[in-house]
């Protein structure tokens, strides 16, 4: 009876305020498809015209974005991982034991708005290829100027928050199908594009030889010289472009929110999906699409959206890729800002938070200038919640180690810590200092934000009552942990158990799916390396054009059924 009525108290708390069950846990290939799909994202074209108004030089890019990058996945491996395995708590969770109430309560809202803005600005991303499908004017104006633009974005975005209300599965699944056709396009792209730059800057489709190749994008893409006519940024900057890119996640914890469903710390690696292949390769080839869209519309690159772009590498197919990819970072997104949003309304379940926040993400997509500010608005952000992700991390990894109590906050009953308080303030007063005096790139800033928060929560925590030991409070939440266990083990009882599909039709199925993306690659190889002349150029990307686009509708509908197949195939204990 005892039992029965602990259980009916863990009953009464939502799924999110308690930690991931073993039943729910995800292998290395759903983290890898995840990470894949979020970043090769409608923000790539951006960036990759980013680089160029900042004035890269072309081996710097190649060399700067590959040692950026892996610094990115180390950071997840080594920082965000661990502490998400040992917990299998959100930050959200784990910072409201460690920093009390209010807190959690300040930074929970300011994530909620954070991930909500960055969610609407994809989504206006996706709207755009829509715009340019049916001639809608361009939104050039903070607000909008079109009712039809108006009604595309509600109905894109309403999809991202359809899925998104459906959780971690059904993102990872929705990840899983678009990222293998997301990283076909954008290398496919690169391929369509790349004769067109060769020609016009020596005067071949195709460049006989490494030195041509990077003489054609030191000329013609990442020429070192800014939009202002000045000398660009350097190898250095390169790097911390590609490494700050996502502190917001990896130093400032907001992936454990993801990274808690994994069964090993080591699946942090899986990141190097949408590291390497989003933030390297859909990077370097987003900046060849770019460039080669300019040629052929005779315009600069900063002078086009994502629709123009992906329209003229990839004809039918880029309006499916811009608004996929601006899906597929919307939806990972949206997840967060309704796991953010249920942190502060704990009493209502995450569907519902997240069908809020997606629903004021909409009104948010329908003003173009959100997305125009989408770099900015990242690169802040990082700032902002990095010092908060130092802070966990002192109390999870350094703590034990220096004798120091974990969750002795909790344990004193605080409504708020003052440590992390004061520590979060500080920290951020440390790095927007460091950011307006100007003493350091700003690409760089998070590294010392991050050690200096450390450093200061880990002495007030000291002061405040971190070095004491509380034996009674420790004994009860390891009886409260033990409490969970038991109570998702007889909720994993009566979970049905999952079997693989292994039968004929889903294979073929499968196989379909693949040789389509296959198919795609053949069809842009011809385009580059089978265009001996200029007609036979225009006339190879016409038909790419034509066949590319049947693959992909092909591949979505193979790709799709398959997968709900294999859900299908399933039988309870």
């Amino acid at each position: 009876m005892k039992e029965t009525t602990d259980f009916s108290r863990l009953e009464e708390m939502q799924e999110e305020q308690l930690a991931i069950p073993k039943h729910k846990l995800h292998h290395w290939s759903h983290f890898a498809g995840l990470y894949a799909a979020e970043h090769v994202a409608a923000t790539e074209f951006v960036i990759g015209a980013t680089f160029v108004a900042l004035g890269a030089k072309t081996m710097d890019i190649i060399i700067g974005l590959l040692i950026g990058n892996i610094l990115a996945v180390l950071s997840w491996t080594l920082i965000t991982s661990p502490i998400a395995v040992d917990t299998r708590l959100s930050l959200y969770t784990y910072l409201k034991k460690i920093a009390g109430k209010k807190m959690s309560y300040l930074y929970d809202w300011a994530n909620v708005l954070i991930f909500t803005v960055i969610s609407g600005a994809m989504v206006t991303v996706s709207a755009t290829a829509v715009r340019f499908a049916f001639e809608i004017p361009a939104q050039l104006d903070w607000y909008p100027t079109n009712v039809w633009f108006v009604l595309i974005v509600v109905m894109v975005g309403l999809f991202a928050v359809f899925v998104a209300m459906f959780g971690f599965n059904a993102v990872s699944e929705f990840s899983g199908i678009c990222a293998p056709w997301l990283f076909t396009m954008f290398a496919s792209g690169a391929m369509v594009l790349l004769p067109a730059l060769s020609l016009s800057v020596i005067g071949k489709t195709v460049p006989e030889n490494w030195l041509e190749l990077i003489n054609i994008g030191n000329q013609s893409i990442w020429t070192g010289v800014n939009s202002n006519g000045e000398p660009g940024i350097g190898l250095l900057e390169v790097i911390g472009f590609a490494w700050a890119a996502n502190t917001i996640t990896h130093f400032g914890l907001i992936d454990m929110a993801l990274l808690r469903f994994a069964k090993k710390k080591i699946y942090g690696l899986a990141t190097s999906s949408g590291m390497m292949f989003g933030h390297y390769i859909a990077w370097i080839a987003a900046g060849i699409m770019g460039a080669g869209a300019a040629v052929i519309l005779g315009k600069t690159i900063v002078e086009l959206d994502p629709g123009d772009v992906a329209y003229y590498a990839l004809g039918w197919s880029g309006f499916v890729i811009v608004i996929v990819a601006g899906w597929t970072t919307a939806i990972t997104n949206l997840y967060r800002a309704g796991l953010a949003a249920q942190a502060i309304f704990y009493n209502h379940s995450r569907k519902k938070t997240t069908l809020l926040v997606g629903l004021v993400m909409v009104v948010i997509a329908c003003f173009p200038f959100v997305f125009s500010q989408i770099l900015p608005l990242l690169t802040y952000a990082g700032l902002i919640v990095v010092p908060v992700g130092s802070i966990v991390f002192a109390e999870h990894q350094i703590f034990p180690r220096i004798g120091y109590t974990r969750y002795w906050s909790k344990f004193q009953n605080f409504e708020h810590s003052l440590p992390a308080v004061a520590s979060w303030g500080l920290g951020l007063v440390f790095g927007f200092g460091l950011n307006y005096l100007d003493v350091m790139s700003f690409y760089y800033l998070f590294i010392p934000t991050w050690v200096f928060t450390i450093i200061l929560y880990t002495f007030l925590a000291g002061r405040y009552g971190a070095k004491k030991s509380y034996p009674d409070a420790e004994a009860k939440e390891l009886q409260f942990n033990q409490l969970v266990e038991k109570y998702q083990e007889k909720l994993a009882e009566k979970q049905p158990v999952a079997t693989k599909d292994h039968s004929l039709f889903s294979k073929i199925l499968k196989m379909i799916a693949v040789v389509a993306l296959g198919i795609t690659l053949v069809l842009a190889g011809i385009v580059l390396l089978g265009s001996d002349r200029e007609s036979d150029y225009v006339a190879n990307r016409e038909t790419f054009y034509f066949y590319g686009f049947i693959c992909t509708v092909v591949y979505f509908v193979t790709a799709y059924w398959a997968m709900k197949r294999g859900k299908a195939s399933h039988s309870t204990n």
